[in-house]
């Protein structure tokens, strides 16, 4: 199944009346009148933008502007993470041990490191955009904004995020304490 139209059908379920109604309106330019009066769901919208490809696997800018013309973050959010790739498939590319050590390692940092969890992310080469994309997404919850930048480290590192890296920027942030929290569950992990 292709993974576009997957989650084109995704945000055509979510989407209410007054979205859909929102949405054709957006695409005047775009799709004539009569044609917009037989859309019923999201998906009929959809697939006429695919039929006159002003929508496309790799060319998403008009969904990109129409889902931000609704206000709808989650979508948005969806979106970004099908640019980027998808989180699923990199994680299953790491052996079993490395994701043991993984889990444990990013239940430590997210139990352990504060406030400071920026300067973190960012020596792990997390760009600020996709840092005020995780705050965004998660405005109230510092485990939660922790976690989604760890993963986007994963991510963007795919076979080559290790668990040494972790710790080495643990420690090149002064966050030592956290760093030898992490070594000590590790161990305690593999014994």
């Amino acid at each position: 199944m292709d993974s576009f139209l997957s989650l084109l059908h995704s945000f055509s379920m979510s989407l209410s009346d007054s979205e859909l109604n929102a949405l054709k309106f957006l695409c005047l330019e775009k799709i004539g009148k009569r044609k917009l009066e037989s859309v019923k769901s999201g998906n009929d919208l959809f697939t006429i933008l695919l039929e006159q490809r002003e929508i496309e696997k790799e060319k998403v800018d008009f969904l990109q502007s129409m889902i931000k013309a609704i206000k709808r973050e989650d979508l948005k959010t969806q979106l970004e993470e099908f640019i980027d790739g998808g989180q699923g498939e990199i994680v299953d590319q790491l052996d079993v041990k490395e994701k043991r050590q993984q889990n444990v390692a990013f239940e430590v940092i997210c139990e352990n490191v504060g406030r400071n969890w920026k300067v973190l992310v960012r020596r792990l080469g997390i760009s600020d955009t996709k840092i005020d994309r995780i705050l965004t997404a998660n405005p109230y919850n510092l485990q939660e904004q922790l976690m989604q930048s760890l993963r986007e480290w994963q991510k963007l590192k795919g076979k080559e995020a290790k668990v040494a890296d972790l710790i080495k920027a643990l420690r090149d942030c002064k966050m030592n304490l956290v760093a030898d929290k992490l070594e000590d569950r590790l161990l305690q992990v593999e014994n």
